[in-house]
């Protein structure tokens, strides 16, 4: 279960004349590497989820994505691309002598794992997909749906601020709260770690991948597809999603059917964050994923 640990390995790790900084729990031979959501988040929300799996006897590791918490944080929109985070990852990874590892990506940091899978498979021993996606058109056909439920009259309220960019009126932006507590976290308050992430979030990376909140996708991600690549992920794999996931449990089900060695998890009473909206339907089918493929 989560709980907030010191870690105790702090680095600054240098990334194309930028400087990241990453953290280091536990000491065991079987290294987790973490790669948060966003873009532009902090680690801290996922970093502290899953730091809890030194008592298991794992090693964990998270890092601050450039531009992100305490890692640096360059203006320039060139830099923003899946392609260079991928190149990033494994600039930290190396430089923290890893070696194999299981990784483990939650929501943009699944596209990034997803991504980093096909271009350096030989570094990892297993692969954890959490709350995300491989096929950026379907999830926004499954956003569509989510918006739907409101009503016409909120979504067309919606379409009308999106044509116009007035992404911050009072209206638009109650309808994306109340989006927000249905499918990224259904807690009536929001953990300690979620809100210092989100409260340091940098939306010069987020705006220019993404787009301007999580239901609505204009970022340089948008046309993003990776289920005709995913077959050549042989490592094993488990996918987690929550029942009522902004990243629906529809997009984790192309990933599974595409994906050779694959597992699913559909947590139940869960949305975008189910290792803290329901940790008893998170954390066992996690360690017993790991434990199957450490034996």
């Amino acid at each position: 279960m989560w709980r907030e640990i010191e870690p105790h390995e702090r680095h600054e790790v240098s990334v194309g004349g930028h400087r990241v900084v990453a953290y280091s729990f536990g000491a065991g031979e079987e290294t987790v590497f973490l790669l948060n959501g966003g873009p532009g988040l902090a680690c801290d929300y996922l970093r502290e989820a899953h730091s809890c799996l030194i008592d298991q006897g794992y090693r964990v590791v998270a890092f601050d994505q450039l531009g992100t918490g305490a890692a640096d944080r360059p203006t320039d929109t060139a830099l923003w691309t899946i392609e260079r985070y991928v190149e990033e990852t494994e600039t930290v990874r190396a430089a923290l002598g890893l070696g194999k590892v299981h990784l483990l990506g939650h929501s943009w940091g699944g596209w990034l794992a997803i991504d980093y899978a096909l271009a350096y498979p030989q570094t990892l021993k297993s692969l954890i997909l959490a709350d995300t996606v491989a096929d950026m058109p379907h999830l926004v056909s499954e956003l569509e749906k989510l918006r739907a439920a409101l009503g016409p009259e909120t979504v067309a309220m919606m379409q009308k601020h999106e044509a116009a960019g007035t992404f911050d009126h009072p209206e638009y932006q109650a309808a994306i709260t109340l989006l927000n507590y249905r499918h990224v976290c259904r807690l009536p308050e929001w953990p300690a770690p979620v809100q210092r992430s989100l409260a340091d979030w940098n939306m010069g990376p987020y705006g220019t991948m993404q787009g301007p909140n999580e239901f609505l996708y204009t970022g340089n991600l948008k046309d993003w597809n990776r289920i005709p690549d995913l077959p050549k992920i042989t490592v094993p794999t488990l996918i987690v999603v929550g029942e009522r996931d902004e990243l629906t449990p529809a997009c984790a089900m192309r990933m599974k059917s595409a994906l050779p060695q694959a597992r699913i998890n559909v947590v139940a009473n869960a949305s975008h964050m189910p290792f803290y909206e329901n940790p008893a339907g998170y954390y066992p089918p996690l360690l017993d994923f790991l434990a199957s493929v450490t034996r």
